[in-house]
């Protein structure tokens, strides 16, 4: 780890793990195909075990220790391989990297555990950027974006750092500024179900930010606050809608255009 908190490995790692998250699981698999695509441009092959679930992050900011720590153990026992761990999540990479050690506190042996495994964690961006060093050709025409990173990427991940990087590789991408850059979208998780008149207005506020940067879109790296800023701008019947940053960046950098 340097100086700034990144994490680098000497060399490219030939594997990886892919952490899909239940999100992107269940609602955005096309940004998780993506991720795929991303990776193995790069040389890297990507293993994703098939009984994966949730992260445990939902039970955990509820208050619930023991589920958290069931959750959390069978999602470890996943990864066997000495191999990066890749999350196209901040959000979810910052559980699995800070929290998961603590959840396992109080006991050595699992402590240990999850220690090694936090020490493999990677948010997508983070990983694009310092470990497999992508250098992006920017294959799209002009376009205007708007960059939104859940409060929580932002303070445990740096993923507004990485992204923005990334983005400024693309000579035709240009990234506006919007107020409410670092206020949380509304969805926090279970926030939105307990209190949803406040996360609708905090969404509202959100969404307007966006657009008034008069960007054509907006990108996230994680498919929660997406999915959220998304239903919130269908429910007012404005066609804006956001997209995920590793399918923004394959599509940018794909000669054909994104094709499949």
């Amino acid at each position: 780890m340097d100086e700034t908190g990144n994490r680098h490995y000497p060399d490219k790692p030939p594997k990886v793990y892919l952490f899909g998250t239940c999100l992107i699981d269940m609602f955005c698999p096309e940004a998780g195909m993506d991720t795929v695509r991303l990776l193995e441009r790069e040389g890297i092959e990507v293993h994703f075990p098939a009984d994966q679930t949730c992260c445990g992050q939902p039970a955990h900011s509820s208050g619930f220790p023991e589920q958290t720590r069931a959750v959390a153990l069978a999602q470890m026992r996943l990864f066997p391989e000495p191999w990066p761990v890749i999350v196209p999540s901040g959000s979810c990479a910052g559980m699995m990297r800070h929290h998961y050690p603590k959840v396992f506190a109080d006991d050595p042996r699992l402590l240990a555990e999850a220690t090694a495994l936090a020490d493999r964690i990677f948010e997508l961006s983070e990983f694009l950027l310092h470990v497999a060093r992508v250098s992006l050709s920017d294959s799209g025409q002009p376009a205007r974006v708007a960059l939104h990173t859940s409060c929580a990427a932002r303070r445990e991940m740096g993923t507004q750092v990485h992204a923005r990087a990334l983005l400024a590789q693309l000579p035709g991408v240009d990234v506006g500024l919007h107020e409410h850059e670092s206020e949380c979208c509304g969805f926090g998780g279970t926030f939105s179900l307990k209190h949803p008149a406040i996360s609708s207005a905090m969404a509202g506020d959100k969404v307007d930010a966006l657009k008034e940067t008069g960007a054509e879109t907006f990108l996230s790296a994680d498919c929660g606050c997406m999915l959220s800023l998304n239903h919130t701008l269908q429910k007012r019947g404005d066609p804006f809608q956001g997209q995920h940053l590793a399918s923004f960046l394959w599509q940018r950098t794909n000669p054909e255009g994104g094709r499949r």
